[in-house]
Parts: C-alpha cells; structure tokens; sequence
C-alpha cells in the first residue's frame, strides 16, 4: 500500500453502510418521480407512490436492526438539543457528529413520517377516487376525493423538507468543511 493511499486509509471512516446510502438516493429518485408525475402518468405515480411506500418501511425497520449509525438510537435527540444544534449550525459553531447531528436526526424522522403520510393518503385517494390498489373498495369515491387536498399538502410539505434538508446539508459542508454528499455516495466521512 502507498503512504498515500495509508495516510487517506487512516484519516477515513466507514459511516453509512451501502443500504442507508442505497435507500437515500433511491428515495430521491422514487419521490422526485412520484412528485412530478400524476394524472397522465397516473400508473408511473403510483409505482413511485408504492416504492417510497416500500422504502420508507424498510428504513423504518433498518433503523432498529442496522448498524450503529443507522439505528434510531444513535440520532435521536431531546428537541432542546435539536434546536440547539439548529442555531449553532446557522451561527457556523455546530459541533461535528460521526453519523447523524441532532438536526439531520430530526429530518429523517420528520422525513419519514410525512412520505409515509403522504403513502397512505395517497393510497386513500387511489381507493377511492380510482377504485384500484389495496384500498379499493374500502374507500368511497367521495373519501377519495376529499383526502385528494390533503394528499397533495402533505407531498408539497415533504417537498419543502426534502429542500429544507438539502439546504443544512449545504450548510454543515461549509461549516465543518466536510463533503456530506460525498460520504452519501461512498459511506467514508472524515474521522
């Protein structure tokens, strides 16, 4: 081995494991489709619609069995402790985490809880209004239509999340000079 290829061995962690990076980015995808598409793409939308479903249960499952990093217990933070990251994050004085902060502790799980939301009301709109997936016949053409709004809320909050979450990850790049994205595509973060 080269001192060089030693040296960035050693400065280097293992940090997210391949199904968190896995799930991550196709989650991107899966939601991005699903968010852009509907009406004459109706059937793309709720393929996209069933993977985000999918998805979402998997890392739910995941973060009570995965590695160190992945599990719930590992990023789950008292709100003070949450907020107070928040605001040392925006002042540029947050302290670094190995795995997940306080802050991106809380957005997958306010993530997780509106996709899911938004599945299931999704799925509610789809019974009824459309008469078809699991839910058909079990809801009424009028509750279709009803949960349709609230559908398409739920999915327009998750969107300013998703860009919410994009931003503090611009963010936590600059102030702990670490490329975030970076260790989403290969699983290293700096140690």
């Amino acid at each position: 081995m080269l001192n060089s290829d030693r040296d960035a061995a050693s400065t280097q962690i293992y940090v997210w494991d391949r199904f968190v990076r896995l799930f991550h980015w196709t989650l991107v995808v899966t939601f991005t489709v699903a968010y852009l598409t509907e009406d004459d793409l109706l059937e793309v939308h709720v393929w996209a619609g069933y993977a985000v479903g999918a998805l979402v249960l998997a890392r739910v499952i995941w973060g009570f069995v995965g590695p160190t990093h992945a599990r719930f217990s590992d990023f789950i933070y008292a709100p003070a402790e949450t907020l107070r990251y928040v605001r040392d994050l925006v002042l540029f004085r947050a302290e670094r985490h190995l795995g997940h902060s306080p802050g991106g502790g809380a957005m997958v799980v306010l993530l997780l809880v509106f996709l899911a939301a938004t599945v299931v009301t999704g799925l509610v709109v789809y019974g009824g209004d459309q008469q078809a997936g699991p839910l058909a016949g079990m809801c009424t053409k009028e509750t279709g239509e009803a949960v349709e709004e609230v559908h398409e809320a739920i999915a327009n909050i998750t969107l300013a999340l998703v860009l919410a979450h994009v931003a503090a990850v611009v963010l936590a790049t600059f102030v702990h000079r670490e490329n975030l994205v970076r260790a989403m595509f290969t699983g290293y973060k700096r140690r």
